[in-house]
Parts: C-alpha cells; structure tokens; sequence
C-alpha cells in the first residue's frame, strides 16, 4: 500500500497521469498475457504520449478561436459542383504550410468559403500547427485596440503558422485599419501561410482597402505562391434553408 502511495507521489511529481491512471490495469495485462516488462513499460509510455499529443490538439483547436468545428467530411461538395474538390483535399496535407504559401478563398457569399477556412485550419492544428481564426473587421479591431501593445500582437500573429482572415470584402477599412491589416499580412510575406476567404474579384480589394498602390503591393504578395481556389454557384445556405422549409411542410 506505502509503495503504491509513493508510486502515484512520484508520477504525479513527474507529471504523468495517464501513467498513473493505467499501470495497475496495464499491468494485470501484461501478467496475464505473459508479456515481458519492457512491452509493459512501452504499452505505458504510449498511453502517455498519444494522450499528451491528443491534449496538445485540443489546446491547438481551441486557441485557433474557430467561431465552429467543420471539418471536410460534413461539406457538401456536391452542392458546389465548380469546387475544384481534388485541389481542396491536396491542401488539407500541409505541403503549403511548410512552403510558407498562402491559399485565397474567392466566390460568392454562402457558398462554404468559411466551412473549408476552417476544415484546413483544423487539419493544419492536428498536424501541430499554429492556427488563427478572425474576420478581417475583427482583426483590425483587435490591433486599433492594441495601441501600446500593438508590437506584441503583430509579433503574436507572425509566430503563427497559418493565419486565417475570414470576410475579406464585407466592408470598407478605415485608412488606420487598412494600413495596420497591411501591416500584418506582409510582414508575414515568405515568412508563414495566410488564408484569405473573400467575396469580391481581386480588382475590386481597392473598394475595401481604399488605397491603390498599397492594395496593389498587398496582392502582389498574397498571390505570388499562392492557392486560389474559386467557389461558383448560389448560396448553400440560402438552399439549405429552402430545403428544411419545404421538409417541414411536408
């Protein structure tokens, strides 16, 4: 029994409490299976590390800031026949993430840009990435907020993997939030992926921006190793509902 005691002491001291919750029954296994104690201890410490990198996931999605977990298997392909699917699925592996290339989601509103910006940040944090999700309004906010510490966040942002901008195009940037949006995405140039979902066509962004030439500049960068995938069609969503509406009547 003292040595029992001492024994969950001493993984509770070393941190590991997978180890601790299983080695009695790992061990009444390993006895009656004749195993030898080194499967034993490999059977334990695998417990640890599948359980460690299973938490480190879950922290990952959660600082992500997802506004919801979708992932690729719940989106309709069908519904947007135009979706280039085989290149989709290309980039849930994460070669561009390592090439420090940036993916822009273009098409109309409704039509799962959001869905598949957040499939690919979920699949980039299980690959041990680090993710962020934001609207462009919110991140523009975010830095106007920031004032004194603004250095810290920009420094935040560009230790991430991916950066995710959600709603390129929804509305116009002040001169302060579009130089301070700017800011952040070149400073990431060549240095971490970013993933743009919009609904305007690349010649309209000075409507949002305001400023020819830093538009421009911003384009040239977001596109030069650059995975632009264009979504056609009408709304999912807006078919959705209709859909549910007549189910309901029905």
């Amino acid at each position: 029994m003292e040595a029992d005691l001492l024994l969950h002491s001493y993984l509770k001291c070393l941190k590991l409490p997978t180890i601790a919750a299983n080695y009695r029954k790992f061990g009444q296994e390993a006895a009656s299976t004749n195993q030898p104690y080194e499967r034993y201890l490999l059977a334990l410490t695998e417990a640890e590390v599948h359980a460690r990198e299973a938490n480190a996931e879950r922290k990952r999605i959660a600082r992500a800031r997802f506004p919801a977990l979708k992932t690729l298997d719940s989106f309709e392909f069908a519904a947007i026949p135009s979706l280039n699917k085989q290149a989709v699925l290309e980039l849930t592996k994460g070669h561009y993430l390592e090439a420090k290339e940036n993916i822009i989601l273009v098409g109309p509103t409704g039509t799962g840009k959001t869905h598949i910006s957040v499939a690919l940040g979920i699949a980039a944090c299980r690959q041990g990435k680090r993710v962020r999700f934001t609207t462009a309004a919110g991140l523009i906010n975010e830095l106007i907020q920031a004032q004194l510490r603004l250095s810290k966040l920009e420094a935040t942002l560009l230790k991430l993997d991916l950066l995710i901008l959600d709603e390129v195009g929804f509305i116009p940037f002040s001169k302060t939030g579009a130089e301070l949006l700017f800011g952040v995405l070149t400073e990431r140039y060549e240095r971490g992926s970013v993933l743009v979902t919009t609904n305007l066509d690349f010649a309209s962004w000075t409507e949002v921006f305001g400023d020819g030439r830093l538009t421009g500049t911003l384009l040239d960068r977001l596109t030069h190793r650059c995975h632009i995938i264009e979504f056609q069609g009408d709304s999912y969503r807006f078919k959705e509902s209709l859909r549910r509406k007549q189910k309901a009547r029905t």
